[in-house]
């Protein structure tokens, strides 16, 4: 469990801050107020992203597993 959360945290700061950043400069611009807007979206985003993580993830994973299963069957 611990090696998810730990997997869950720094995966959701990269990915919540690289998508945040995107979304903010294409529709913000790069305006004076730019690092606040795009900091306190990148909070937010991180703070719904850990438990998307945690709870989507082992889904995604065992559909993945799924997939790859019948793939290697044929």
């Amino acid at each position: 469990m611990k090696k998810k959360l730990t997997f869950a945290f720094i995966m959701a700061i990269f990915t919540t801050g690289i998508v945040t950043f995107a979304a903010i400069s294409v529709n913000l611009g790069f305006s004076e107020n730019f690092l606040k807007v795009w900091l306190k979206s990148w909070g937010i985003s991180y703070v719904v992203a850990i438990p998307a993580i945690l709870i989507i993830a082992p889904k995604v994973q065992a559909f993945v597993d799924y997939l790859f299963e019948r793939e290697n069957k044929n």
